[in-house]
Order: C-alpha cells, then structure tokens, then sequence
C-alpha cells in the first residue's frame, strides 16, 4: 500500500444555529474589515439577516451570481471588490454563490468565508469554474479554496424538497466519482463511504411520507437535514483531494454549452456513468453498494436506481431542457475532455450511448449494455 493523503479543506464550524452564533467571530478571525458579501436575489434577505451584525464592516453586496458563473458575473464581482477594497468575500448560498467567490479570490486572493445554503459541497473544494459563452472552464487553485465554511443545517429549512433531493444527489456523484478517481486514498475512500450513507439516509428521511406527530415529523427533518449537510462536507472533502472523472466532466460540459440546471443534471446523469464504470471499478462498486444497502442484497447500479426513484431525484435530461438534436454536439464536447484516468475505456459511441441514456431516462440497469467500446477490466479504487 503506497499513498500520498494531500487534504484540501480550511476550517469548518458546524451545528444548528452557527451562522447566527459564529458568523461574526469567523469574520473577526479572517481580519474582515471591508467585506463583500456575495449571493442572490432569491437569498439576499437571508444573507442581510446573518449579516447585520457586521454593520459599517459589511461595505458592498454583490447579487449578481448565477448558476455556472458566467464571466460577466465574474468581472463585476471583482471589479465590486475592487472599488470598495473589500479584504474578506464573504459568500451565502448555493454552488453559484460560493462559485462567484472564489472567482473573485481567483484574482484578487481574497479571503472567503462560505456559508451554504444548499448541500453543493464546493465550499471545501479548491476548484473554480466559469462560463464563457457555451463553454464552460474549470481549473484548481489553492486561492480558492475558503479559509472557512459555517455549515448550519438551520439554513436549508426553507429549502424547497425538490432542490433539496437534485443536491443531495449532486453532492452524492462526489463521493460516487471518489471512489474510482486516480487521487484517491484510504481516507478518501472511508470518507467517501460515509458520505454516501449520510447522505442517502437523509434524503430518505427527507422524502419519507407524513403522518409522524408534527413535533416527531420537526425532528426527523432537522436530522435529515444535519445528515444531509454531513455527507455534503465530507462529499467536497473527498473531491477536493481524490478528484473527479468522467461524470463531472458531462457535466460542465452540459451545464456549460446547455445552461441545464446543475444539481437536477448530475442527478439524472449519475445512474448511467455508475452504470457504465461499475463492471470495471469492482471494489468501488461493492463500497457503493453497502453504502446505499444496508442489506447488502443489491448491486451498486440498483441501488442507487432505487434511491433516485424512492427519493423523486431528476431521472431525464429531455425534462431539464436539453434537446434530443443537441446529443450528437454534446457527445463530441464531451469526447474533448474525456478523463485519462476513467476505470473503463471509453470511446465515442460509448459516451453517445451514455448521453442518449441519460436524456431519456429512466436510470440504466445494471451491465456493461451502454455501449461496444468498452471493455471488462479491474478498476482502480
């Protein structure tokens, strides 16, 4: 056994009530004394809330971030920054809030502190992406990865339960995609494994149906929720160190040329790649499988099958806006940046079968049925 464990994560507050009771003293401890605040329209009332302690400290707001950080939006939060000599970013809300952070800290090395409000997990990550035009850009760079992360389960109350299946299941295809990446380790793996069982125990109890006493129904959601965030952190954790492949790859790829939706897309693109690489990533497959199944009666394809459709998670690109006619462009965008390191080769027609699998929907069985390119192998885990 040889290995070199490189974690990539800076400090975590975590707990019911923390952005409330340590939003302040994170930023006291960062030096903050001109602070950007970055989010949304839609959370913008929330963020001015958390942050009106900071008073004269907190010197501009910037709602511009938008989903797969459009350049535009990138250039006018930096120039934002600029003008006002913030010293701290300081980002609430989802991946695009965090994203249009760290695009600022990409040039200005700005401090960020993250405050999530959904279960993204590229908060503790040091990659950053943009979207220029219908292309959309990723790289990894130390000076974004946040200084700290307030994790508060509290937040993502009011998060409506649909968002909340397609970003837990987003936040899944990290630790799923962890457990085959060429960085992956040990601890990668063991953290991987329990992400995915936090993570699917939470969205099962999030979506289990009524009838518990209101009080008893208020506490399994609050637990959800804290499993939920849990497999979050520890799903960014993993990818920020053991890398991603092939599935993350689609995806910037779709949500970059086809603006789809990102959480609801890995979703419904997840089963078909787990699909196609589990026949060569045997181990990883078997750690899936256990994490998902208690039982461990079933394979990791089936599982994770059963779990979308138990859960509701998005099942079909053609339902998130991508057009049949757009298949055969994005098979040949997505062959421009196919991984080295996927546990089974893929080739043209394989991706082609893949993409046209996860626009119809439903989620793939189990089998190497996705495509002839391919070919049975021992994966690395």
């Amino acid at each position: 056994m040889r290995f070199t464990h490189d974690p990539q994560h800076g400090r975590v507050v975590f707990g019911a009530a923390a952005a409330r009771e340590s939003l302040t003293a994170e930023v006291d401890r960062l030096g903050g004394q001109r602070v950007l605040l970055v989010t949304t329209p839609r959370g913008e009332a929330l963020a001015r809330e958390l942050t009106a302690p900071l008073g004269a400290r907190l010197v501009a707001t910037f709602t511009g971030a938008r989903e797969h950080v459009p350049v535009e939006a990138a250039r006018a939060a930096r120039a934002l920054a600029g003008r006002e000599r913030a010293d701290l970013v300081l980002s609430i809300g989802g991946g695009s809030t965090t994203g249009t952070a760290k695009a600022v800290a990409l040039t200005t090395a700005l401090p960020v502190l993250a405050v999530p409000t959904t279960y993204a997990g590229s908060e503790v990550t040091p990659v950053w992406g943009m979207t220029d035009g219908q292309r959309k850009t990723t790289g990894t760079d130390p000076a974004v990865l946040p200084a700290a992360v307030v994790y508060d389960p509290d937040l993502l109350a009011g998060l409506p339960e649909h968002l909340a299946v397609a970003s837990g299941m987003n936040a899944m295809a990290h630790s799923v995609e962890a457990l085959w990446a060429p960085g992956g380790d040990p601890v990668t793996d063991a953290l991987a494994q329990r992400s995915i069982a936090a993570l699917a125990d939470g969205l099962r109890a999030l979506s289990a149906p009524g009838g518990a006493a209101p009080a008893d129904a208020q506490r399994s959601r609050a637990a959800a929720r804290e499993d939920l965030l849990l497999g979050a952190w520890l799903a960014g954790t993993v990818l920020a160190t053991a890398g991603s492949g092939l599935h993350h790859k689609i995806c910037h790829v779709l949500g970059g040329a086809y603006g789809l939706p990102h959480a609801p897309m890995h979703a419904a693109v997840l089963p078909h790649v787990l699909a196609w690489n589990a026949p060569a990533a045997p181990r990883a497959a078997a750690a899936i499988a256990r994490a998902l199944d208690a039982d461990g009666a079933g394979d990791a394809t089936t599982a994770l099958a059963a779990l979308a459709r138990e859960v509701g998670a998005p099942a079909a690109l053609q339902d998130l806006g991508l057009e049949e006619a757009d298949l055969e462009e994005a098979t040949d965008l997505v062959l421009d940046v196919l991984p080295p390191g996927n546990p089974r080769p893929t080739g043209r027609d394989d991706v082609a079968a893949l993409l046209r699998a996860a626009w119809a929907g439903p989620p793939a069985s189990a089998g190497p049925r996705l495509g002839a390119g391919g070919r049975e192998g021992q994966g690395a885990t």
